[in-house]
């Protein structure tokens, strides 16, 4: 086997049963760069960034991801269709076939690890098929320095192979492609896709097993920064609620943008770069992704100006999920060791369309784990076909498809993380519709959401008067610095006051519908913070 790059001498690709001709090992993102485009597997925007089509799959393929079932994870692991079960035997008869597929060709391989908080540190060797996947892998995760990679041994090995195809038949696969968790063997094993997201999300899996199974520490899908005094803030939120958005602050320095821990005095990075959206990406809306494009940078499926190698943001022929990945590094105020301290502030986001919640209000211990196990938000008119009228979303946890426990077991550890830290505020804030629903409405401002958070990061809302909310019992503050009193108070915000009011108890009734599947594994703290569908009189 003919070896480049720089490795530890003890290791070997042998031992995972790989028989290759070439292994380059942690080459440059230089290097990775020039190489795909010798392979023609991609070419150079105007600002020097590799631009590459991840080709039939432009997203994760979630009935194709399966999670072995053994003695590690059959009563641990929650089974149904987020969490599907594989054969221990298949997995092992797939995985020899990998290897086989492997014979004789050239790989990329990268020692790299997750979680920047040292005490949970998990490291993790990637073989890649493609140069510009090793990319990828050396943006997104954490980066070992020379001399680490001089002795450092994988805790996890993920092999990707997006050219191998599975036979369903002799596989026990649904079709070619697949990604598969083997907790006892420690491999995470893709084919058949060369969409890198896989790659990512299937460590976010694995850490969102153990770190609260093993160790007690709460994995959040989420972004985090700090402030100057060194007080973190958490922003959790489902797509389109402006989780990216609000917690890019130039004042505040980034801890992260995507996956996180919650360990006793810590918050701490999963990842080592940001793998952001980029459809419609101006310099105007968010300058510091459009500056991150830039060499060492991964573009996914996107196109140029004819003519050029300028890239047309604004189209999703190819896919709506453009993406771009790089270094956390890339972001100007981004934190040179990622994690701080327990959060000061935790943001739950929502983009009501029905106009009903508040533009921020705070939540008592029994909401917020309510509202986490909810993990709500709304999709408007003409997002998807056959959608006429805003319909409710609800992720639990707002990322129910990567976790491969029970939602509740997340819910009651953000339970005990908020009793023991009692100084913790959580707020719930709708950067939704006021005034009526969509269509009625107007979507909330985007100015007074931002003087909403930084009201609440500095103290302001502290001691002011709050009001709870008829039905979700959520505490509405009367007064925030910057924001006019008469937005605070939704029912206010209706020129029709039955209106909301047959609109919120129908809301309502959708949240408690949602917590039906959960409330058998709910404590009774969080089934009493439901809100109530009917007004209470007198």
């Amino acid at each position: 086997m003919q070896e480049t790059g720089t490795k530890n001498p003890a290791a070997s690709l042998t031992d995972l049963g790989l028989d290759v001709a070439i292994a380059h090992w942690n080459l440059a993102p230089e290097v990775l760069t020039q190489k795909a485009l010798e392979l023609g597997q991609g070419v150079l925007n105007d600002t020097g960034a590799l631009s590459v089509s991840t080709g039939k799959f432009t997203g994760r393929s979630p009935k194709d991801k399966f999670t072995v079932k053994d003695a590690i994870t059959e009563h641990s692991v929650d089974w149904g269709d987020i969490n599907i079960p594989f054969e221990p035997a298949d997995f092992d008869k797939l995985y020899l076939d990998v290897c086989d597929y492997f014979k004789g060709k050239e790989v990329w391989v990268r020692d790299s690890y997750a979680c920047a908080d040292p005490k949970f540190r998990l490291n993790i060797r990637v073989v890649n098929e493609t140069p510009w996947a090793n990319l990828f892998c050396n943006d997104l995760f954490l980066r070992p320095t020379a001399e680490e990679i001089k002795t450092q041994q994988p805790d996890w090995v993920i092999i990707q192979a997006p050219f191998f195809l599975a036979d369903p038949a002799k596989h026990k696969t649904r079709q070619g492609n697949f990604t598969i968790v083997n907790f006892t063997r420690r491999i995470v094993l893709i084919g058949g896709s060369s969409y890198t997201g896989e790659i990512k999300k299937g460590i976010f899996g694995v850490l969102n097993f153990i770190l609260p199974h093993d160790h007690k520490v709460l994995s959040m899908h989420c972004s985090a920064n700090e402030g100057e005094q060194g007080d973190v803030s958490l922003f959790f939120g489902l797509s389109g609620t402006g989780k990216t958005t609000l917690s890019a602050d130039p004042h505040r320095a980034l801890i992260g943008d995507d996956e996180h821990g919650w360990a006793d005095g810590s918050v701490f990075n999963f990842e080592g770069g940001c793998y952001a959206k980029c459809i419609d990406l101006s310099k105007e809306k968010e300058p510091q992704i459009w500056e991150a494009v830039k060499p060492g940078a991964l573009l996914e499926n996107i196109t140029f100006f004819e003519g050029s190698n300028v890239v047309n943001y604004a189209d999703a022929s190819m896919t709506e999920n453009t993406r771009v990945a790089y270094p956390i590094d890339f972001i100007p105020n981004a934190k040179e060791k990622s994690y701080g301290g327990d959060p000061k502030n935790i943001f739950f986001l929502t983009a009501d369309a029905f106009g009903i919640l508040p533009p921020i209000s705070k939540l008592t211990v029994p909401q917020a784990m309510f509202q986490f196990i909810s993990g709500y938000t709304a999709k408007v008119a003409g997002t998807e076909v056959g959608v006429t009228e805003p319909q409710p979303t609800f992720s639990a946890c707002f990322g129910k498809v990567f976790l491969p426990l029970h939602p509740a077991k997340y819910a009651e550890l953000l339970g005990k993380k908020l009793a023991a830290h009692p100084d913790v505020n959580v707020w719930l804030v709708n950067t939704g519709w006021t005034g009526g629903p969509y269509g009625v409405g107007k979507r909330m401002s985007l100015k007074h959401t931002r003087s909403i958070i930084t009201a609440a990061m500095n103290g302001e809302l502290n001691h002011v008067e709050y009001v709870a909310h008829p039905l979700f019992g959520v505490l509405i503050p009367q007064s925030v610095p910057g924001v006019p009193g008469e937005v605070l108070n939704p029912r206010d915000t209706w020129a029709d006051k039955e209106a909301y009011d047959k609109k919120a108890a129908e809301l309502a009734e959708r949240f408690n519908k949602n917590f039906e599947k959960y409330a058998s594994e709910s404590s009774e703290e969080i089934k009493n913070a439901a809100p109530k569908t009917v007004l209470e009189t007198a």
